[in-house]
């Protein structure tokens, strides 16, 4: 199976952390340059101090910038113009009743989630069809297929994730280029980690009692019954990223556990 990234660039995005970090991590361990990205310079730097600790001889560059806004995304194109794999990864969610989300915080979801993937996809693929080889892997959500009542706008930005990569997809017919999907499922990343523990404390109860409830009262289907780690959804992105993921194109790939009862 050839996994190997020797000589290609690939940016992450929303990578200080999480399963970005742990994307950018596996990438440059198949050979691939990886170009950092986070909110802050200051974000971008730690993360790196602590890849290039962990993966010393591996090659890691910075592309600091805000991509919920236009020219955050044009900073972080100006640091990194040219690469062969694009990971849309960046995001953000928020737990809330639907007559309680604010217009305001809509739009937000929707800028975040939504526009960043659009503007990097829309000045990378053309770029990627020239040279007719790349790889674009939009970060989606069982979320959605599976839209959580309690987190409506964040279903709807995961949905048009999916749809954005299956159209995009259909531009890269006989060029090598793949635009896939993958679809993780409740993943235990430092955010939610420190959440998890705010509400423990505020409930008097433990981390591990709201981790089970999660499965057996918010998401029952999961055939996983734990949250994954990101490590185990970087593996699946790596894969499609690799040059031995080339008939995969189109497709929205479940790393979900098994939340997502239908087959297909």
């Amino acid at each position: 199976m050839n996994l190997d990234l020797t000589g290609k660039r690939a940016l992450v995005t929303g990578s200080t952390r999480g399963i970005g970090y742990a994307v950018a991590s596996g990438l440059a361990e198949m050979g691939a340059t990886v170009v950092i990205n986070g909110r802050t310079k200051e974000s971008v730097e730690a993360a790196l101090s602590k890849l290039r600790a962990a993966r010393p001889g591996d090659r890691f560059e910075a592309a600091a910038g805000d991509l919920s806004i236009a020219q955050g995304c044009d900073a972080v194109i100006g640091a990194a113009n040219d690469i062969d794999i694009l990971v849309n990864n960046t995001g953000i969610y928020d737990v809330r009743p639907f007559s309680k989300i604010s217009d305001a915080e809509w739009q937000r979801m929707f800028d975040v989630n939504v526009m960043s993937g659009v503007r990097l996809t829309r000045h990378y693929l053309p770029k990627m069809l020239e040279q007719r080889w790349g790889r674009v892997v939009f970060v989606a959500s069982e979320s959605g297929v599976f839209i959580p009542e309690e987190m409506i706008h964040y279903g709807f930005s995961k949905a048009a994730q999916l749809a954005i990569a299956r159209g995009c997809a259909e531009l890269t017919r006989g060029s090598n280029v793949t635009v896939n999907s993958v679809l993780p499922g409740p993943t235990w990343v430092e955010e939610l980690e420190s959440n998890f523990n705010k509400r423990a404390r505020a409930k008097g109860t433990t981390v591990e009692t709201l981790q089970r409830q999660m499965f057996s009262e918010r998401r029952t289907t999961s055939l996983l019954q734990r949250f994954e780690t990101p490590e185990e959804i970087a593996s699946m992105i790596c894969y499609v990223c690799s040059p031995a993921a080339s008939g995969t194109n189109g497709a929205g790939l479940r790393c979900d556990g098994g939340i997502i009862r239908t087959p297909f």
